[in-house]
Parts: structure tokens; C-alpha cells; sequence
């Protein structure tokens, strides 16, 4: 029976490694499993799933004589090295990983990385793909696994081990321990590619052919998301959920990137579009859904509502969106002259000319006179055969 006791050793690590900000020794999902292995027998033994983010694992494979017990729990070890690099820096981490009691009996080991090879390795002896292979018999083993070994490739979800014993006459006593250090940044799921695919989504959006601060856009959508989920949460979400949550993100990125505005221009270009091909009603609808009843309409969307509604002889509900954005933005006198024809297609002659009589001779935002443009409304109107005989009672006041 061999006793490895370092109390000064524990007392110097303890002082030597500092506490790491960078992540945790997942304390929870470990892996201690005591093995009972007959004579010259073999068993493959796979860890606990890993939590996401990790980044290092750390084993230790101890073999006891009958009654004997661990003096202290891996875990435990642990928490006097609370970073990883402590135990890779060199020699006395490890050293203080072994400092527990252990056996006269001897193993050999195996580490694999998927489950075929171990369970070929438990069948036939033969430890193809084997990561770690401690051919020469041993009575304990620890070593710290990183990320930039073999035997964790990315998205490393376990291990399996490969004992066989080396006591030809009576059982051994295995015990395998396993403890995951997990990254902070990393625990969300969220790594370089699955940001790639998450900017990959974001990319779809119409409204990002319009951005011209894109950079600033796609930073503040990959901040909200990872935020608000982790990787694998998201991955969850059915598809409408998905999509919701992309387009709320997306409204928030354009908020706080100060491009809003390029939101309502895709609703307002695909509108037209839909109007132009004699699509009246999708044209209305999609922004009754898409700006009004998301609260994201501004004066303008209420301009184009209107004008879809008039020339579609809807006139009670064209004035009604008229004078919703007359209220959004009361100095925009275009609302004015949309209703003045409002009350000329629906006999109100009389308001009609008072407001022409009001502003014949104002400029209107685009550029474009009061006069002017009552003459190119007027000739729109009749071009869609919305022509009346008030037109040139109209145009004497502006003459």
C-alpha cells in the first residue's frame, strides 16, 4: 500500500494559483465512477455529458486495495486550483492531483472520443483511435485535457475510458473521475460559428439592402440575441418563435443603430410594388400589419395609407388616415391638400375650396407648389377615372 500525503505541496498550490475570472470547475456534472474489474477483464466506461463552454477536462484515475477509500474528492482538489493553467504550468499540479491514497494493483487506460472505439476496445482489446493510451500498467494517472488536444474536439460532448485490468488472480478497484472546467464566454453555446450562422439569418433581412451603418447593425443583433438566449435555446425555438425573435431584435438593432426609418421604407417599396400590379388590398394590408399594428407607422405611413384608400374610393377611411397623420406631424400641409380632395370626391365642395383658398399660394415639403401639385393630383385622379366636374371650380381659385 502506497500513501502519497502532500500537505506542504497543498499549502504552496494553494498560494501559487489565483483565483481565475475566467471560468468555473463545473462541480455538478462530473463523472466518479467506482469500477470493480475482474481478472484480465476490460470495461468502457463513458463520462457524464459536458456542459456547454467547456474548455478543459480534468481526469484522475486512482486504484484501491479492498476498504480503501480516496482521502479527498477530486472536486475538492480542485478548488485549491481553481484555474486550469495551475495544473498545466507544470509538474506540481499534477503532482498535487495524485496525492491521494492508491493500491498495489496496476491498469492500463484508454481514452477515446467516440463510443464505437470503446466499445471495440471493451470487444476485442484493440484501442483503435484511442486519444491517450497508457500501455504500461499503472496504479494512478491525472492529467488536464485542453481544447487543443485530440481528445477534445470541438462541441466534445464526453469521453469514454478503457480499463483493462492487470491482476490475473483477483478483482481491481477503479475509480475514475472527471471534472469539466467551463468557460464564462463560452457557457451561453454561443461560439464563432454559431454566431456566423446566427449573422447568416440576419443577413436574409430585406431591411439590411438599405442599411448604411450595416457593421454597427449586425454587432448590436448578435448582442441582443446572445443576450437574451443561450445557443441552445435558440436552436429550440419552433419557427415562428425564431422569426419573431429575430425580427424583434432586428427592430431593436435599427433603434439603436438610429436606422429605423430603413424599416418602413421595405414596407413602403413593397406596398408600392403590390399597388402598382393592381394589388390594393395587399398593398394596405401589409402596412396595416406591418407598421400600424406593430406601432411603428410614422406620419408617412399614414400619407401612403391614405392615398391607397382615396384612390381606391375608400374615402371615409382615407380621411380617417389623413388626419392621423396630419395629428403625427400638424406642419406637413401635403395632409391638408389630401384632405381637400377627400371632401371634393365626397360633396363637401365648400371645405375643399376653403382649404385651397388657405394655401394656394404655400410650397409644399417636396418642393413643389400648392398650385402644382393640385395639377398633378388632379390628372392622376382622372387617369384612374376618379375625374369630377369640381376639378376646374378647383383651379379658378388657384388661377
Amino acid at each position: 500500500m502506497k500513501f502519497s500525503i502532500l500537505g506542504l505541496l497543498l499549502v504552496f498550490t494553494s498560494l501559487t494559483f489565483a483565483q481565475s475570472n475566467e471560468g468555473f470547475w463545473d462541480n455538478i456534472r462530473t463523472t466518479n465512477e467506482t469500477i470493480l474489474l475482474d481478472a484480465g477483464k476490460r470495461k468502457a466506461i463513458k463520462t457524464a455529458d459536458f456542459p456547454v463552454g467547456t474548455t478543459e477536462v480534468v481526469y484522475r484515475i486512482s486504484l484501491l486495495d479492498d476498504n480503501q477509500k480516496i482521502s479527498s474528492s477530486l472536486v475538492s482538489v480542485l478548488k485549491a486550483i481553481p484555474d486550469p493553467t495551475g495544473i498545466s504550468q507544470g509538474a506540481a499540479g499534477t503532482v498535487f492531483l495524485l496525492s491521494s491514497i492508491s493500491g498495489d494493483d496496476k491498469c492500463q487506460f484508454y481514452v477515446f472520443t467516440n463510443e464505437n472505439d470503446a466499445l471495440q476496445y471493451e470487444k476485442t482489446g484493440m484501442a483503435k483511435n484511442a486519444c491517450i493510451a497508457q500501455d504500461e500498467p499503472v496504479n494512478k494517472a491525472a492529467k488536464l485535457l485542453t481544447d487543443k488536444s485530440k481528445c477534445l474536439p470541438p462541441g466534445a460532448q464526453n469521453l469514454w475510458f478503457g480499463f483493462q485490468s492487470d491482476n490475473w488472480v483477483m478483482k481491481e478497484k477503479i475509480v475514475l473521475e472527471v471534472v469539466p472546467w467551463v468557460n464564462y464566454s463560452l457557457r451561453s453555446g454561443w461560439t464563432v460559428e454559431n454566431k456566423k450562422e446566427l449573422l447568416a439569418s440576419a443577413s436574409k433581412l430585406e431591411v439590411v439592402n438599405y442599411l448604411s451603418k450595416k457593421d454597427q447593425f449586425y454587432g448590436l443583433f448578435l448582442e441582443i440575441i446572445t443576450a437574451k438566449y443561450n445557443y441552445a435555446d435558440f436552436k429550440q425555438l419552433l419557427a415562428s418563435e425564431k422569426n419573431r425573435a429575430i425580427e424583434i431584435a432586428a427592430e431593436e438593432s435599427l433603434t439603436k443603430s438610429g436606422e429605423i426609418n430603413k424599416w418602413s421604407q421595405v414596407i413602403f417599396d413593397k406596398s408600392t410594388k403590390l399597388f402598382n400590379d393592381g394589388k390594393t388590398s395587399e398593398a394596405i394590408d401589409l402596412i396595416q400589419s406591418e407598421l400600424i399594428a406593430k406601432n411603428r407607422a410614422d406620419y408617412k405611413a399614414y400619407k401612403m395609407l391614405g392615398d391607397y384608400y382615396l384612390l381606391s374610393n375608400q374615402y371615409s377611411k382615407a380621411e380617417e388616415a389623413y388626419n392621423k397623420g396630419l395629428k403625427l406631424n400638424p406642419s406637413e400641409i401635403i395632409f391638408n391638400l389630401d384632405l381637400a380632395h377627400v371632401y371634393l370626391f365626397t360633396d363637401r365642395l365648400s371645405k375643399a375650396k376653403d382649404i385651397h383658398k388657405k394655401y394656394f399660394n404655400q410650397s409644399l415639403s417636396n418642393g413643389k407648389s400648392w398650385a402644382a401639385q393640385v395639377k398633378i393630383d388632379f390628372l392622376n385622379f382622372e387617369k384612374r377615372g376618379l375625374s369630377t366636374n369640381n376639378f376646374k371650380k378647383i383651379l379658378r381659385i388657384l388661377d
